[in-house]
């Protein structure tokens, strides 16, 4: 079942979006749809790639057992 979602605008906002789906033939229902989902889908595809990105610098890091430890710090 669809929902309705709305947003509120200055006149010029309105007018700048209905002259531009009408210019390109578009809905503007549609329009705002997807452009808000392909906003989302970009932000994930960012934050997926910073998770990636921290993994491989986590692997990356040294890592020192108990006597290494002691040893540098003089114990």
């Amino acid at each position: 079942m669809a929902t309705t979602i709305s947003l509120r605008l200055s006149e010029d906002e309105s007018q700048m979006i209905q002259a531009y789906v009408a210019a390109n033939n578009l809905n503007v229902s549609s329009f705002i749809r997807n452009l808000v989902l392909d906003t989302i889908e970009d932000e994930l595809q960012i934050n997926e790639e910073r998770i990636l990105a921290a993994r491989r610098a986590l692997r990356e890091e040294p890592v020192y057992d108990h006597e290494e430890v002691w040893k540098e710090l003089g114990i």
